[in-house]
Protein backbone atom coordinates (compact mmCIF):
# COMPACT_ATOMS: atom_id res chain seq x y z
CA UNK A 1 0.00 0.00 0.00
CA UNK A 2 1.28 3.19 -1.31
CA UNK A 3 1.73 6.28 1.71
CA UNK A 4 0.86 9.50 1.18
CA UNK A 5 4.55 10.89 2.19
CA UNK A 6 7.20 9.19 0.25
CA UNK A 7 10.84 9.69 -1.75
CA UNK A 8 10.61 12.39 -4.37
CA UNK A 9 10.03 10.89 -7.52
CA UNK A 10 10.06 12.09 -11.23
CA UNK A 11 6.44 12.31 -13.48
CA UNK A 12 3.26 13.76 -12.67
CA UNK A 13 3.87 14.61 -8.92
CA UNK A 14 7.47 16.18 -9.90
CA UNK A 15 5.82 17.99 -12.47
CA UNK A 16 2.97 19.06 -10.00
CA UNK A 17 5.82 20.17 -7.79
CA UNK A 18 7.60 22.38 -10.17
CA UNK A 19 4.53 23.88 -11.10
CA UNK A 20 3.20 25.12 -7.64
CA UNK A 21 6.63 26.40 -6.67
CA UNK A 22 7.11 28.40 -9.60
CA UNK A 23 3.81 29.62 -9.02
CA UNK A 24 3.98 30.16 -5.58
CA UNK A 25 7.24 32.20 -6.34
CA UNK A 26 5.49 34.18 -9.12
CA UNK A 27 3.40 35.60 -6.87
CA UNK A 28 6.40 35.97 -4.30
CA UNK A 29 4.64 34.33 -1.55
CA UNK A 30 6.86 32.60 1.07
CA UNK A 31 5.58 28.78 1.95
CA UNK A 32 3.91 30.24 5.06
CA UNK A 33 2.19 33.25 3.51
CA UNK A 34 1.03 30.58 1.01
CA UNK A 35 -0.28 28.36 3.93
CA UNK A 36 -1.85 31.03 5.74
CA UNK A 37 -3.87 32.22 2.99
CA UNK A 38 -4.90 28.61 1.57
CA UNK A 39 -5.77 27.41 5.11
CA UNK A 40 -2.69 24.60 4.64
CA UNK A 41 -0.12 23.53 7.10
CA UNK A 42 2.87 24.70 6.06
CA UNK A 43 4.61 21.60 6.52
CA UNK A 44 2.21 19.91 3.67
CA UNK A 45 2.90 23.20 1.30
CA UNK A 46 6.52 21.92 2.04
CA UNK A 47 6.48 18.17 1.02
CA UNK A 48 4.08 19.03 -2.10
CA UNK A 49 6.69 21.49 -3.30
CA UNK A 50 9.37 18.52 -2.86
CA UNK A 51 7.26 15.81 -4.23
CA UNK A 52 7.48 14.00 -0.86
CA UNK A 53 3.42 14.05 -0.68
CA UNK A 54 0.91 13.56 -3.34
CA UNK A 55 -1.60 16.32 -3.65
CA UNK A 56 -5.46 15.34 -4.14
CA UNK A 57 -7.85 16.99 -6.27
CA UNK A 58 -9.18 19.49 -3.54
CA UNK A 59 -5.84 20.22 -2.73
CA UNK A 60 -4.82 21.47 -5.97
CA UNK A 61 -7.77 23.68 -6.71
CA UNK A 62 -7.52 25.27 -3.13
CA UNK A 63 -3.93 26.03 -3.91
CA UNK A 64 -4.68 27.28 -7.43
CA UNK A 65 -7.15 29.13 -6.17
CA UNK A 66 -5.30 30.87 -3.19
CA UNK A 67 -2.70 31.96 -5.73
CA UNK A 68 -5.07 32.89 -8.44
CA UNK A 69 -3.87 30.98 -11.04
CA UNK A 70 -5.47 31.09 -14.28
CA UNK A 71 -7.65 28.83 -15.81
CA UNK A 72 -5.55 26.63 -18.01
CA UNK A 73 -2.99 26.75 -15.84
CA UNK A 74 -4.80 24.76 -13.42
CA UNK A 75 -5.26 22.22 -15.81
CA UNK A 76 -1.63 21.61 -16.39
CA UNK A 77 -1.53 21.48 -12.52
CA UNK A 78 -4.63 18.74 -12.54
CA UNK A 79 -2.78 17.05 -15.51
CA UNK A 80 0.61 17.15 -13.84
CA UNK A 81 -0.37 15.45 -10.76
CA UNK A 82 -2.42 12.81 -12.61
CA UNK A 83 -5.78 14.18 -12.77
CA UNK A 84 -7.95 14.99 -15.59
CA UNK A 85 -8.47 18.78 -16.19
CA UNK A 86 -11.93 20.00 -15.90
CA UNK A 87 -11.91 23.48 -17.19
CA UNK A 88 -13.08 23.63 -21.13
CA UNK A 89 -12.03 25.86 -23.78
CA UNK A 90 -14.70 26.75 -25.80
CA UNK A 91 -14.85 28.67 -28.92
CA UNK A 92 -15.98 32.06 -29.08
CA UNK A 93 -18.69 31.19 -31.28
CA UNK A 94 -19.70 28.12 -29.14
CA UNK A 95 -23.54 28.60 -28.09
CA UNK A 96 -22.52 28.17 -24.36
CA UNK A 97 -20.35 31.40 -24.93
CA UNK A 98 -23.47 33.20 -26.29
CA UNK A 99 -24.16 35.20 -22.75
CA UNK A 100 -20.22 35.79 -22.16
CA UNK A 101 -19.96 36.89 -26.21
CA UNK A 102 -23.22 39.26 -25.65
CA UNK A 103 -22.11 41.00 -22.53
CA UNK A 104 -19.03 41.79 -24.34
CA UNK A 105 -20.62 43.43 -26.93
CA UNK A 106 -23.21 45.34 -24.66
CA UNK A 107 -19.75 46.93 -22.47
CA UNK A 108 -18.31 47.84 -26.01
CA UNK A 109 -21.01 49.25 -27.31
CA UNK A 110 -21.80 50.98 -23.89
CA UNK A 111 -18.37 52.84 -24.20
CA UNK A 112 -19.00 54.73 -27.38
CA UNK A 113 -18.07 56.78 -28.45
CA UNK A 114 -15.03 56.06 -27.01
CA UNK A 115 -12.72 53.16 -28.19
CA UNK A 116 -13.17 49.31 -26.45
CA UNK A 117 -11.90 46.16 -27.06
CA UNK A 118 -11.52 42.83 -26.04
CA UNK A 119 -8.47 40.77 -25.32
CA UNK A 120 -7.29 37.39 -25.35
CA UNK A 121 -4.25 36.57 -23.06
CA UNK A 122 -1.84 36.69 -25.87
CA UNK A 123 -3.56 40.90 -26.80
CA UNK A 124 -5.10 39.44 -30.02
CA UNK A 125 -8.16 41.58 -30.42
CA UNK A 126 -11.89 39.39 -30.23
CA UNK A 127 -13.38 42.33 -30.75
CA UNK A 128 -13.54 45.87 -31.36
CA UNK A 129 -16.35 48.45 -31.05
CA UNK A 130 -16.20 50.97 -34.05
CA UNK A 131 -14.32 54.01 -32.50
CA UNK A 132 -11.61 51.66 -32.19
CA UNK A 133 -11.83 50.28 -35.81
CA UNK A 134 -12.15 53.99 -36.75
CA UNK A 135 -8.95 55.26 -34.54
CA UNK A 136 -7.19 51.91 -36.94
CA UNK A 137 -8.24 53.56 -39.88
CA UNK A 138 -6.95 56.89 -39.21
CA UNK A 139 -3.76 54.82 -38.56
CA UNK A 140 -3.95 53.68 -42.54
CA UNK A 141 -6.48 51.56 -43.85
CA UNK A 142 -3.24 48.67 -43.74
CA UNK A 143 -2.09 49.10 -40.15
CA UNK A 144 -2.96 45.98 -38.84
CA UNK A 145 -0.94 44.46 -42.31
CA UNK A 146 1.96 46.54 -41.67
CA UNK A 147 3.18 45.61 -37.93
CA UNK A 148 2.05 41.86 -39.01
CA UNK A 149 0.94 38.64 -37.54
CA UNK A 150 -2.02 36.79 -38.54
CA UNK A 151 -3.74 38.35 -35.82
CA UNK A 152 -4.87 42.09 -34.41
CA UNK A 153 -1.83 41.76 -31.52
CA UNK A 154 -2.11 44.67 -29.68
CA UNK A 155 1.47 44.22 -28.94
CA UNK A 156 2.48 44.51 -32.12
CA UNK A 157 0.30 47.38 -33.04
CA UNK A 158 2.50 49.53 -30.11
CA UNK A 159 5.75 48.01 -30.32
CA UNK A 160 6.12 47.51 -33.85
CA UNK A 161 8.09 50.67 -35.59
CA UNK A 162 5.00 50.66 -38.33
CA UNK A 163 2.43 50.56 -35.54
CA UNK A 164 0.84 52.93 -33.74
CA UNK A 165 4.41 53.57 -32.15
CA UNK A 166 5.27 57.04 -34.37
CA UNK A 167 1.88 58.64 -33.80
CA UNK A 168 2.56 58.43 -29.72
CA UNK A 169 3.77 62.34 -28.49
CA UNK A 170 4.66 60.59 -25.22
CA UNK A 171 6.41 57.14 -25.76
CA UNK A 172 9.49 57.31 -23.98
CA UNK A 173 7.50 57.02 -20.79
CA UNK A 174 4.55 55.39 -21.93
CA UNK A 175 6.93 52.35 -24.09
CA UNK A 176 8.58 51.48 -21.12
CA UNK A 177 5.66 51.01 -18.77
CA UNK A 178 3.82 49.23 -21.67
CA UNK A 179 6.85 46.74 -22.33
CA UNK A 180 6.80 45.92 -18.36
CA UNK A 181 3.42 45.60 -18.21
CA UNK A 182 3.81 42.65 -21.43
CA UNK A 183 6.57 41.09 -20.18
CA UNK A 184 5.25 40.86 -16.69
CA UNK A 185 2.10 39.13 -17.86
CA UNK A 186 3.86 36.61 -20.09
CA UNK A 187 5.73 35.77 -17.30
CA UNK A 188 3.06 35.30 -15.11
CA UNK A 189 0.81 33.90 -17.14
CA UNK A 190 3.37 31.28 -19.03
CA UNK A 191 1.73 32.49 -21.75
CA UNK A 192 4.30 31.30 -25.23
CA UNK A 193 2.36 32.68 -27.58
CA UNK A 194 2.99 36.54 -26.07
CA UNK A 195 6.42 35.51 -25.07
CA UNK A 196 7.41 34.41 -28.87
CA UNK A 197 5.33 37.83 -30.35
CA UNK A 198 7.75 39.56 -27.17
CA UNK A 199 11.43 37.99 -28.93
CA UNK A 200 9.84 39.32 -32.24
CA UNK A 201 9.51 42.89 -31.65
CA UNK A 202 12.00 43.12 -28.61
CA UNK A 203 15.07 43.46 -31.55
CA UNK A 204 13.11 46.22 -32.88
CA UNK A 205 13.11 48.16 -30.03
CA UNK A 206 15.15 51.03 -28.40
CA UNK A 207 17.33 50.09 -25.59
CA UNK A 208 15.76 52.81 -23.20
CA UNK A 209 12.23 50.86 -23.77
CA UNK A 210 13.76 47.75 -22.84
CA UNK A 211 15.51 48.95 -19.58
CA UNK A 212 14.09 52.63 -18.72
CA UNK A 213 13.11 53.08 -15.09
CA UNK A 214 10.26 55.61 -15.39
CA UNK A 215 8.65 57.75 -12.61
CA UNK A 216 5.42 57.73 -13.95
CA UNK A 217 4.99 54.52 -12.58
CA UNK A 218 3.76 56.95 -9.23
CA UNK A 219 1.18 58.24 -11.27
CA UNK A 220 -2.74 56.79 -10.82
CA UNK A 221 -2.91 56.55 -14.87
CA UNK A 222 -0.57 56.85 -17.83
CA UNK A 223 -2.31 58.93 -20.52
CA UNK A 224 -0.60 58.27 -24.11
CA UNK A 225 -1.07 61.14 -25.95
CA UNK A 226 -1.35 60.89 -30.25
CA UNK A 227 -0.53 63.01 -32.72
CA UNK A 228 -2.88 62.26 -36.27
CA UNK A 229 -3.28 63.66 -39.13
CA UNK A 230 -3.12 66.85 -37.16
CA UNK A 231 -5.15 65.98 -35.06
CA UNK A 232 -4.08 65.50 -31.00
CA UNK A 233 -4.90 63.20 -28.73
CA UNK A 234 -4.86 61.59 -25.27
CA UNK A 235 -6.35 58.43 -23.50
CA UNK A 236 -5.87 56.02 -20.71
CA UNK A 237 -6.91 52.83 -20.19
CA UNK A 238 -9.21 50.84 -18.03
CA UNK A 239 -9.21 46.60 -17.72
CA UNK A 240 -12.04 44.54 -16.66
CA UNK A 241 -12.45 40.88 -16.70
CA UNK A 242 -14.81 38.09 -15.86
CA UNK A 243 -14.29 37.53 -12.06
CA UNK A 244 -16.55 34.50 -11.88
CA UNK A 245 -15.35 32.61 -15.07
CA UNK A 246 -15.35 28.64 -15.01
CA UNK A 247 -14.45 28.40 -18.64
CA UNK A 248 -10.87 28.67 -19.59
CA UNK A 249 -11.66 30.90 -22.79
CA UNK A 250 -13.89 33.48 -20.49
CA UNK A 251 -11.52 33.38 -17.81
CA UNK A 252 -8.50 34.75 -20.10
CA UNK A 253 -11.06 37.56 -21.84
CA UNK A 254 -10.42 41.21 -21.04
CA UNK A 255 -12.28 44.11 -21.99
CA UNK A 256 -9.99 47.31 -22.49
CA UNK A 257 -11.84 50.56 -22.46
CA UNK A 258 -9.71 53.86 -23.57
CA UNK A 259 -10.92 56.94 -21.89
CA UNK A 260 -10.27 60.80 -22.80
CA UNK A 261 -8.02 62.22 -20.75
CA UNK A 262 -8.97 65.63 -21.72
CA UNK A 263 -11.51 67.30 -23.06
CA UNK A 264 -10.76 68.28 -26.30
CA UNK A 265 -10.59 64.63 -26.93
CA UNK A 266 -13.86 63.80 -25.81
CA UNK A 267 -15.06 66.27 -28.28
CA UNK A 268 -13.22 65.11 -30.95
CA UNK A 269 -14.45 61.06 -30.51
CA UNK A 270 -17.88 62.60 -29.81
CA UNK A 271 -17.79 64.55 -32.94
CA UNK A 272 -16.61 60.78 -34.66
CA UNK A 273 -19.50 59.09 -33.58
CA UNK A 274 -21.45 57.39 -36.22
CA UNK A 275 -24.17 54.93 -34.49
CA UNK A 276 -26.92 52.38 -35.82
CA UNK A 277 -29.69 53.67 -34.07
CA UNK A 278 -31.66 50.75 -35.22
CA UNK A 279 -29.12 47.50 -34.34
CA UNK A 280 -26.85 49.38 -31.91
CA UNK A 281 -25.40 45.47 -30.88
CA UNK A 282 -23.63 45.52 -35.10
CA UNK A 283 -21.39 48.31 -34.19
CA UNK A 284 -19.13 45.70 -32.64
CA UNK A 285 -16.29 43.58 -35.00
CA UNK A 286 -15.69 40.35 -33.77
CA UNK A 287 -12.97 38.44 -34.91
CA UNK A 288 -12.48 34.75 -35.95
CA UNK A 289 -13.39 32.50 -33.36
CA UNK A 290 -10.64 30.99 -31.07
Amino acid sequence: MTLAIAEPRSGSDAGFARLLREWRQKRRMSQLELALASGVSQRHVSFLESGRSNPSRNMILQLSETLDVPLRDRNLWLTAAGFAPIFRTRALDDPQMGQVMNAVRMMLTAHEPFPAIALDRAWNVRMSNRPFDQLGTMLGEDIWARVGGDQRNLMRLFFHPLGIRPFITNWSSVGPLMWRRARKEAETLDGREMKAVLEDLEPLQEPGILWSPSDTALMPVMPFSLLIQGVSLSMFAVVATFGTAQDVTADELRIETLFPADPETEAVFRGLRPRSVDNPGRSCQDSDPL
